[in-house]
């Protein structure tokens, strides 16, 4: 198991205490990974985006602070505090920062 921000003599995380936003692009921490998944928080400064791809696994993401959107197969959707989105594998999808944007990205595997 790679390092993590929650190890095995832990079982919780204050996630306000973990948001660090870089002057610009992305900064990203691995919380936790398993054989079957893994959770990464993602911080974005302000007017940050990441060109369309996919993933070979299917993925979640849940915002925590911030404003911004996604581009999930042509559909944009809005990026504020509490959206939680569901992404199948192999899903084209791009996203922007527009305010400082922070996230729980899940990964996990498909079944």
């Amino acid at each position: 198991m790679s390092k993590s921000l929650i190890s095995l003599e832990t079982s919780f995380l204050q996630l306000q205490n973990h948001l660090t936003y870089p002057e610009s692009g992305v900064l990203s921490k691995v919380i936790w990974k398993s054989e079957v998944c893994q959770q990464s928080l993602f911080c974005l400064a302000a007017n940050t985006e990441i060109s369309e791809h996919t993933s070979t696994r299917n993925a979640t993401v849940q915002v925590i602070e911030g404003t911004g959107s996604l581009i999930l197969n042509g559909e944009k959707i809005s990026l504020t505090q509490g959206v939680f989105i569901f992404m199948e594998a192999n899903a084209p999808h791009a996203l922007e920062a527009i305010s400082n944007l922070a996230f729980i990205l899940t990964l996990s595997s498909v079944s």
